[in-house]
């Protein structure tokens, strides 16, 4: 069997956009959304909400649903932000949204721009957590918080991939590996506070029929997610 293309993020994600729903759309997504949701305040209203690596645009549209008064959506993609503004179309609050295009590792933001700071999915994507990081806690007010979730660890262990399709073909995006531990020195360097971390596993019920996995999967933690907080 062919061996799937690894391809960098700017590239996987060009070719992924237009597949990709504004939805959690697999087992580990359900989980690391119902996680990261938990964690998120019930109503924002009032609130700037600051979605870096926001994609397709379904944490946006969670903090819509939630009254945050700005949401703004980052994403290194531009067509990840074009499918985004069109699922943003479809919601009308009273509210303001922009889309930006930029990078995690230098963002297009001011400092302390978002009450709220949210990260999915998207750390894996680069290699270092501490830059990552302090550029997340930069464009975060003080006082606020910050909600980061990656693929768990254990699964890099494992083998597992970040993978899709694409006109009949496989590809995977690269990912690194980042420990609890390195969370953890890298928070205590930026002055970030860990408030809560979740190590969310599988549920079964999200599983399709038929569907062909690493049954160790059922077994240990499938994503990281932590609850951050930026110093007064």
């Amino acid at each position: 069997m062919t061996r799937p293309a690894m391809l960098e993020p700017a590239e996987a994600y060009a070719l992924w956009a237009s597949s990709y729903p504004a939805y959690a759309h697999n087992p580990v997504m359900q989980v690391e959304e119902r996680a990261m949701l938990g964690l998120m305040p019930s109503t924002l209203q009032g609130q700037a909400v600051l979605d870096v690596g926001c994609g397709s645009g379904r944490y946006m549209l969670h903090a819509l649903r939630r009254g945050a008064t700005r949401v703004i959506g980052v994403d290194l993609s531009p067509q990840m932000l074009k499918r985004a503004g069109t699922e943003l179309a479809t919601f009308q609050p009273d509210t303001e949204v922009d889309l930006v295009q930029g990078g995690l590792a230098a963002l297009p933001v001011p400092d302390a721009r978002a009450n709220l700071t949210i990260c999915g999915l998207v750390i894996g994507h680069l290699e270092s957590l501490e830059q990552s990081l302090a550029e997340l806690c930069r464009v975060t007010r003080p006082g606020g918080t910050l909600l980061c979730s990656d693929v768990h660890p254990i699964g890099h262990a494992l083998g597992w991939v970040r993978d899709f399709k694409s006109d009949g073909r496989r590809y995977v995006v690269r990912h690194t590996q980042h420990l609890y531990s390195h969370w953890h020195a890298a928070c205590a360097t930026l002055g970030l506070r860990i408030e809560q971390v979740l190590e969310p596993r599988l549920d079964p019920a999200d599983i399709p029929d038929g569907a062909h996995f690493d049954r160790m999967a059922l077994e240990v933690p499938v994503a990281l997610v932590f609850q951050l907080s930026r110093a007064s």
